[in-house]
């Protein structure tokens, strides 16, 4: 909340300004706080247009609540109580959305509401992963520990998501700035070629005709195209995200050459780092499991893993449900956490096994990337040939013709 004010300083001078904080009383402590007596406090409730829009196109980044979880946990280690350490992080966060929702908890803190209820009210920001945990070190009275374990798989999910990220942008610039430029040349330089060929009346070569062929479809069509193309980029956003677009694009990531092993190893990674956080901050076996099938990111892995927090119910051992699936769980995996459950250090093995399929992950992005460049490379060159072979054939078959 943004709040227009006019002050005294101690010096008895009036002083005029914004001030952001998450209630009125935020506000006059936050200008207390400053040496400023507030004598008019008011509301910024009218949001320029501008602003909503650029709100609009904002976003909090997985990097922004990694920081903050980090920063927070260390306020708390520093005993700053939590108004305070929420006051600070909400004025020093340059997202304004994340920055509100921030005072948004510290006021209902303010209220007298628990840490996790007030971050239970914006599940968009605070996943039921985070709000679990935190609520598990509330009830043990271990709240400080607790920030630091989600302060730390916070970066080790980030470190995750964005080094996989990383190995898929290569290619995926590469290809678009291929694609933008042989649009290009379909558009502009293909027609030219096309109406000096007809004039001389030469019997063109197949790939040249194909190359004629999208032109002139580009040229003619353009207009229907783009929006086609928007369409079909939404529609299929849309069937992505459904259920069965989601478990079709989870099977897929399963099986595509090279990159499936990268994603199983992620999967494991993901799921052992989250489980053994809900494990150290207290959760229940069967809570902690439940909330780790719905953060693994893959359907096929929340299945195993809900099988798992069936068998856990009756008497069972995960163990024996991983057992079951060694292509998406390797053995290893397996064992690992039989011997956990068998020693009740299963949260001290799995941070084990994370730590593993994160130093596996840094090896395979590493490879990746000098494997893609050579294979982009020559992907591009033959690309970029048969180009340069169908419009040039032609004009060298008209010279030697002379």
């Amino acid at each position: 909340m943004r709040f227009n004010y006019q002050a005294r300083t101690k010096e008895g001078e009036i002083q005029t300004g914004t001030v952001e904080a998450g209630s009125r009383e935020a506000a006059v402590e936050t200008l207390q706080r400053h040496g400023l007596l507030p004598i008019f406090l008011e509301e910024v409730s009218v949001i320029p247009i501008y602003a909503r829009s650029l709100k609009f196109f904002q976003k909090i980044k997985l990097k922004d609540l990694t920081l903050f979880y980090r920063q927070l946990a260390i306020l708390f280690g520093a005993d700053v109580s939590p108004l305070e350490s929420l006051r600070i992080l909400g004025e020093q966060i340059g997202n304004p959305i994340f920055k509100e929702v921030i005072f948004q908890v510290e006021n209902d803190i303010r209220g007298g509401e628990p840490l996790s209820s007030a971050m239970e009210k914006h599940p968009k920001v605070f996943s039921t992963f985070y709000v679990n945990v935190t609520k598990a070190g509330e009830a043990t009275g271990n709240l400080q520990e607790v920030l630091k374990y989600l302060a730390d798989h916070a970066e080790r999910e980030y470190n995750i998501t964005s080094k996989v990220k990383g190995a898929f942008t290569y290619p995926a610039v590469i290809f678009s700035l291929f694609l933008v430029v042989g649009t290009l040349m379909m558009i502009f330089v293909v027609p030219q070629m096309t109406a000096m060929l007809q004039e001389l009346g030469q019997n063109l070569p197949f790939t040249t005709k194909i190359l004629i062929g999208v032109s002139k479809i580009l040229r003619s069509w353009f207009w229907l195209i783009i929006p086609l193309g928007i369409a079909a980029a939404i529609g299929l956003r849309s069937w992505i995200k459904a259920p069965k677009g989601k478990e079709f694009i989870d099977t897929l990531k399963l099986k595509i050459p090279i990159f499936k092993d990268l994603f199983k190893k992620m999967y494991l990674a993901r799921f052992s780092e989250s489980l053994k956080t809900l494990l150290k901050g207290g959760t229940p076996i069967l809570k902690a499991l439940d909330i780790t099938a719905t953060v693994v990111g893959n359907k096929i892995y929340e299945r195993i893993i809900n099988e798992a927090k069936e068998r856990v119910r009756v008497g069972e051992t995960i163990s024996s449900a991983f057992s079951n699936y060694p292509k998406q769980i390797a053995p290893l995996v397996t064992q690992m956490v039989a011997v956990g459950e068998k020693t009740a250090q299963l949260d001290t093995i799995l941070d084990k096994v994370a730590d593993f399929y994160q130093q596996e992950i840094d090896r395979m992005v590493a490879n990746m990337t000098q494997l893609i460049e050579p294979v982009m490379i020559l992907i591009l060159g033959a690309g970029v040939g048969l180009l340069v072979s169908s419009i040039l054939m032609p004009i060298y078959n008209i010279a030697s013709g002379l």
